[in-house]
């Protein structure tokens, strides 16, 4: 009677995960289809049909195999890195404000990436760039916010948001001297673009990778969000994991970054959203985070493309005019 009672209660409980994240799943498969037939020539979902079959037309083979597929599944990997390194550092800061942006981490992988620009590089060494810019971000901000013995979320706050403004005065340095040449496609960059986007594999890989790595430690996420004391008290070795969430973060927002350079408020919106909406167990909110944030930018990004088709828009100001809205509505219904 006590096993059978147990998974009585557990049942429901796994209904109550799935559920969601089954609903998010259907959003971003909606989303991606909607970014692959929309644009300056349109397609239908027979036409889509047809390419996967081995059919279709030649345009539309190049369309859909050679632009749009690659270019979508690379802004629903974008966002869903940004999303989750946005939930991840609000458990972090238990601030619900925080985000990789705020704490330097995307400064400091612009600045290594547009380094490498500079000097002429390509391919894998800006991305190797711009992970050195965000861990170099890491390390200063880790070191300039430990104070006595410790630092505190506050304070690693408040660093992070110094850090970032330093960032961002290198980053108008580096644009003020920079040849005349290169300069638009670096302010484009900087304003988010997923027109030159690479292969969307390696970015789709990691977030998949960083989810299945992140529920093992749901529970111990959970106990965090309430306090690192609580969290000490209940067996969790904090600094470790706070080393984790940091490092984990870190990478995404990097990988997020060179990919599709600095698009914001994704990870800010997204789960404060999905917190509103689904609570604060962390085993739903970072998979939900990683959907809801992909579909979001996904949706994003086909608005940019279509508003003034055959012009783009950069996906950065497209989030920029969605998120700044939403979030102060969000605010606004938190009182």
């Amino acid at each position: 009677m006590p096993v059978a009672s147990a998974d009585a209660m557990r049942m429901p409980r796994r209904r109550s995960l799935w559920l969601p994240l089954g609903m998010l799943a259907l959003l971003g498969l909606a989303a991606l289809l909607m970014s692959v037939t929309w644009g300056s020539a349109a397609l239908t979902l027979g036409d889509v049909w047809a390419v996967v079959r081995g059919e279709g037309s030649p345009l539309a083979r190049t369309l859909i195999l050679e632009l749009r597929i690659p270019r979508s599944l690379s802004a629903f990997a974008v966002g869903g890195l940004l999303a989750v390194a946005g939930a991840l550092m609000q458990v972090l800061l238990r601030n619900p404000l925080a985000d990789p942006y705020v704490l330097g981490l995307s400064g400091g992988a612009s600045v290594g990436a547009l380094a490498a620009m500079l000097a002429g590089l390509g391919g894998a060494l800006i991305t190797g760039s711009a992970f050195a810019g965000a861990f170099l971000s890491t390390l200063l901000v880790f070191g300039l916010a430990h104070g006595t013995g410790s630092w505190t979320p506050s304070r690693l706050l408040l660093t992070g948001v110094v850090v970032a403004a330093g960032w961002g005065a290198v980053i108008t340095l580096m644009l003020a001297i920079s040849p005349a040449e290169r300069l638009p496609g670096m302010l484009y960059w900087l304003m988010g673009d997923l027109s030159y986007a690479r292969s969307p594999w390696p970015p789709l890989t990691l977030l998949l990778a960083i989810c299945l790595l992140l529920v093992p430690l749901g529970r111990s996420l959970n106990v965090m969000a309430r306090g690192p004391l609580q969290a000490a008290a209940l067996g969790v070795k904090v600094r470790p994991l706070e080393w984790t969430i940091y490092l984990v973060a870190s990478v995404l927002t990097a990988t997020a970054v060179t990919t599709a350079g600095s698009i914001g408020f994704v990870g800010l919106v997204v789960p404060h959203m999905l917190r509103l909406v689904l609570g604060n167990d962390q085993r739903l909110i970072l998979p939900a985070c990683a959907l809801a944030g992909g579909s979001l930018l996904v949706l994003a990004d086909t608005l940019a493309r279509t508003m003034i088709a055959p012009e783009q828009l950069p996906v950065g100001v497209i989030t920029a005019l969605l998120g700044v809205p939403t979030f102060l509505f969000l605010l606004y219904r938190s009182r």
